[in-house]
């Protein structure tokens, strides 16, 4: 089974790998990348090992696939971008990202979230995509508006994390809904 790599004008989205955990750290390290992840800022290299090793289990076990996002010709990974909760019986799953902060702004999570999106209707045969979001996540709502999906509804106190209970937005966006297929 190999890795699918995808590429659009900028990036490369490829497999994470132990090597880059450096990487990972630094962007996963920071409190403002971590906000609205439900996750604890990365305080080790173990840490992003851990992330690192979760990604392979997902993709091993068929219940998601994360790719690293890259620019062309520099290879660091930068962020992340992926599926998670797949259910293949269903034909969905559920599509989240993240980006170093240095990077916000550019465009760079739309054209990672476009590809990832593609790839789940037309090689995964995805017929829903879902995306939960907290509700002060203004940028990622953006985001995925931007990218024809529809807010369903706040899913109450859905998680715990970090201590607290989170409120999540239930987005999706249908395999028909997506007009760039």
């Amino acid at each position: 089974m190999t890795f699918p790599i995808l590429e659009t004008e900028r990036l490369i989205l490829r497999q994470v790998k132990a090597v880059d955990a450096g990487s990972l750290l630094t962007y996963l390290s920071d409190p403002d990348v971590m906000k609205h992840v439900g996750l604890l800022p990365f305080e080790s290299i173990e840490d992003a090992l851990g992330e690192i090793s979760w990604y392979d289990s997902i993709y091993k076990e068929k219940t998601g696939i994360r790719w690293g996002i890259t620019l062309k010709d520099e290879g660091e990974v930068i962020g992340s971008c992926g599926f998670l909760k797949m259910a293949s019986q269903h034909f969905r799953a559920e599509i989240g990202t993240e980006l170093s902060k240095e990077y916000w702004g550019q465009g760079i999570a739309s054209e990672a979230l476009e590809a990832v999106i593609q790839y789940g209707f037309n090689s995964l045969d995805l017929q829903r995509i879902e995306g939960l979001i907290e509700p002060a996540n203004l940028s990622s709502q953006k985001l995925f508006e931007k990218h024809g999906f529809l807010r369903e509804g706040l899913l109450r106190k859905y998680e715990f994390t970090c201590g607290k209970f989170d409120d999540l937005y239930l987005y999706s966006l249908l395999k028909e809904e997506f007009p760039r297929l």
